[in-house]
């Protein structure tokens, strides 16, 4: 279920775009935004999203850097730098996987998940 309701978000945000024949192997910007449920508080997110950063994301081949934050109208902004299209479509299909993205799904509002992706 978790597999279906993130691959639809990526169908959603264009990732099947131009830019992978673009960008083969140039490096990548990859920009995702959510909203947080009203019952969830911004530390809360901070702490599935550390653990996301440091456990996940960061450990994968072709992971650069990653940044995140909150916004003040109760949304979440996450920025991975990936070496190529390939990496970073390698990571969201672990990430899909994973049992921190079950606890991090649960904590935005569902359909709010908005991932783009930008060549360098």
């Amino acid at each position: 279920m978790m597999k279906k309701l993130i691959a639809a978000g990526l169908a959603l945000a264009g990732m099947a775009s131009p830019i992978a024949a673009r960008a083969a192997g140039a490096p990548i910007i990859e920009v995702v935004t959510a909203t947080l449920r009203s019952d969830v508080t911004v530390a809360q997110m901070e702490a599935i999203d550390h653990e996301i950063g440091t456990n996940l994301i960061a450990k994968r081949p072709g992971f650069v850097s990653r940044e995140s934050a909150p916004g003040s109208d109760h949304s979440w902004l996450a920025i991975v730098h990936w070496r190529s299209v390939a990496d970073a479509d390698a990571s969201m299909e672990r990430f899909s996987s994973a049992p921190i993205s079950a606890k991090f799904m649960a904590m935005i509002v569902p359909g709010s998940l908005v991932m783009k992706r930008y060549a360098r």
